[in-house]
Formats: structure tokens, sequence, C-alpha cells
């Protein structure tokens, strides 16, 4: 299969490609934002630490300088003044160091934090080759990096040009003063042109990391049958887990079959929707429903229910309410109490008339189902479930059964 093309992947990174992507070591980096941390670190740090670095060495400087004849002429007093000026100058420069050291390893955390990664020391012969690195030249990053390097020169080189010339009159007037007074404003000097260097740097950071985002996000794009795929994969495939689905059903509703012939009475309307209601005195709370269905499965249900001398009610509102309203094997809820109880008396009467005799109970047919619980016909979605069931009796076992 083709790999598509650019103009196709229109779809954001999944977190999974994002993922897969930062285990491969693609993560996002700002060169420029490096750069700028590098920088500051280094300016601040010799700014705040401007005394310790001075005090050391100076200290550096009159050991050097400080000697007597006899020391002049011993090789191992020189070697010893080198390694005393060499600790001097390692502990001028430490703290700098420990700031600089510190900011290269925070400031890939601004945006792709740290990421080691095995596969981005393996070898890819495909680098070596040179039409492969000609395109990568002519690419239209090419141009965009070229252009963002001259931008980074040309902010850098005008702040710092612009400081520089501003403070013309200043730097002519240090050849005209003492040696001290001209060395504390040159270092002067040298910070603030060195700070609006770091400015500098902070205004290319700035455009380089949001680009630099783009471009990330840009490259890792993917098109629509990827993402596909991708969940496919990740989620299984529709039509398997249908077929799941509709096995989980199969099972569920053939369990649910068992149940009619325990059941007391099957409540029907007595066409699209048939529910099989148990009460078992002294262990339930309240009766419960241990089988539902419509259409096809209730005619089902209405089959065992006869076959097994279970007591059939037409009750149209009742067997709605039941059905939108209870879930399997739970039990009714408080307002049908009042109307499952006339149904159960009648179960009783019957049972009854069919061991004693007597006078036929007559069924119940006023019975009081509040407004609320009687949501009608069967809804789209169920018929629709109905429809795909029939068409799979492979499934549908406790219709074919």
């Amino acid at each position: 299969m083709a790999e598509e093309s650019d103009l196709e992947k229109t779809e954001s990174a999944t977190p999974r490609r994002l993922q897969k992507a930062r285990e491969e070591g693609q993560i996002v980096r700002s060169r420029e934002l490096s750069t700028f941390a590098l920088l500051a670190a280094g300016f601040f740090g010799v700014w705040g630490m401007s005394g310790s670095i001075g005090e050391h060495l100076q200290a550096m400087l009159r050991a050097a300088f400080t000697f007597d004849h006899a020391s002049a002429f011993e090789t191992h007093r020189m070697m010893a003044g080198a390694g005393a000026a060499s600790r001097e100058g390692l502990y001028a420069l430490l703290p700098i160091l420990a700031f600089t050291g510190a900011a290269a390893l925070l400031a890939p955390m601004a945006l792709g934090g740290w990421q080691l990664s095995a596969k981005g020391l393996e070898p890819k012969f495909d680098r070596l080759n040179p039409i492969a690195g000609l395109g990568k030249i002519f690419s239209i990053n090419g141009p965009i990096q070229l252009g963002m390097s001259l931008a980074k020169t040309l902010v850098v080189g005008v702040i710092g040009g612009t400081a520089i010339w501003n403070r013309r009159e200043e730097i002519l007037a240090l050849a005209t003063q003492p040696l001290h007074l001209a060395l504390a404003n040159t270092v002067h000097l040298i910070a603030v042109c060195c700070g609006m260097t770091v400015a500098g740097m902070f205004v290319v950071a700035a455009l380089d990391v949001p680009y630099q985002l783009w471009q990330f996000h840009k490259k890792l794009r993917m098109s629509k049958e990827e993402v596909k795929r991708e969940h496919r994969e990740s989620e299984g495939d529709p039509h398997v887990k249908g077929r799941i689905r509709q096995q989980q059903r199969a099972i569920a509703r053939r369990r649910m079959m068992t149940q009619v012939p325990k059941a007391d009475v099957v409540v029907t309307n007595p066409t699209h929707f048939a529910v099989a209601l148990q009460y078992t005195d002294g262990e339930m709370r309240a009766p419960k429903v241990v089988a539902k269905g419509v259409n096809l499965v209730a005619a089902r249900i209405r089959e065992l229910a006869a076959e097994n001398n279970v007591p059939l009610l037409e009750a149209p509102p009742l067997a709605r309410a039941l059905y939108h309203n209870v879930e399997l094997n739970r039990e009714i809820p408080g307002q049908l109490y009042g109307a499952v109880a006339e149904v159960l008396a009648w179960v009783y009467q019957l049972r009854r008339f069919k061991t004693e005799g007597g006078v036929k109970p007559v069924a119940p047919t006023e019975l009081e189902v509040p407004a609320e619980l009687d949501k009608g016909g069967v809804s789209d979605e169920e018929a629709d479930q109905e429809a795909a069931d029939t068409l799979n009796p492979a499934n549908d076992d406790g219709v074919s059964a």
C-alpha cells in the first residue's frame, strides 16, 4: 500500500502516535531555546557572582606575578604556581559552569522533556543517501532554516549593535579615564552589551519555539485511514467486536429463557412486549423481572410460558412500564407495587382454582400504572436491535430454540 501524501494527512496525531514517536526519540527540540538558556545562565551567573569571580581572579594574577629571584630558576615551583593558578581559575568559573550545566539539562524539559532512546543510536544507512540529502537541502525546510538563521543573526546583531552605538561616547571616553575607573566602566559596558544580546536571543527563542511545535505536530499528522487503522488495532475490529456483542447477547438471552419456566406470571401487551415476574415470599423484598423482550423475543417468552403452564396476563401499560423501567434480575420500583400486587393476587387465586376448584378468578384489567413510567411502544434502537438479531438466527438462540 502506497504511503499517504502530506495533503492527505489532515488529522492531528493521536496519543498513541505521539507516544510511539517519543519512544523512537522524536521529541520537540528548539536549538534557539537551549542557546538562550545557556547565554542567560552564563550572563546572570557572571553578574551575580562577579564579586567571588573577581576575588579568585585577583588571587590568580597576584600569585602569577609575585615571585622572587630564586623561584624564577626552579622549574618545580613554576609547575606548582601553574597548578595553583589553574585551581583559582577553576574556582572562579565553577559557579558559571554549574549554572550553564543546569540550564543545558533543564532547557529541553521546557518542550519535550528528557528522552533516552536506543533507537536514536541505531545506524540508518539511508542517511548516507546523497539524493535524500539533496532533497532535504532543497525542501521547504531548507529555506525556512536559512531564514531563521538570518533572522537570528539580524536580531542579535541589531540589538547588540544598537547597544554599542548608543554608548559610543562612553566607550571613547574610556581612553581618558584613570585605569581603575576605566576597568570598572569597561566591565559595566560589557555586561550591558551582553545583557542586550541575551535579550535578543530571547526574541529569537520566542519565535523559534512555536515554529518547532508546529513543525513537530505537522510531521506527525495522520491521514483518516491511519487513524481508523490505529483505532482498529488498539480497540479491535468493529465487526469482531459486534460479533462478540451478539454472542454475549445470545448467551444472556439463553440464560434468560431458562428463567421463564420458573416465573410466576408473564405480563404482555399482548404482541410487542412480554415481561416475566417472579416472587418468593420470605426470600425477596419485592417481585423481580427474570425475563423480558420485544417482538420475536416476546413471542418466544409467551411460548415458553404456555408450554410450562405459566399464567399470561394481558396488561399493556404494566408490560411497557416493566420493560422500560426494570432491568433483568432487578426488583420492581415502588410505584408499581400496587399493580403487581393485584397481578400476583390473581395468580395465587388462579392456582387455588386449579387445585381446589370453585369459581375461576377474573383477570385484573384496570391496573394503576403511573403515566411517567409508561413510555409507549418499542424504540427505534430496540427495533433495530431486534431486527439485527432476527437476521442472525445463529445468535438468536432464545427465538429459534
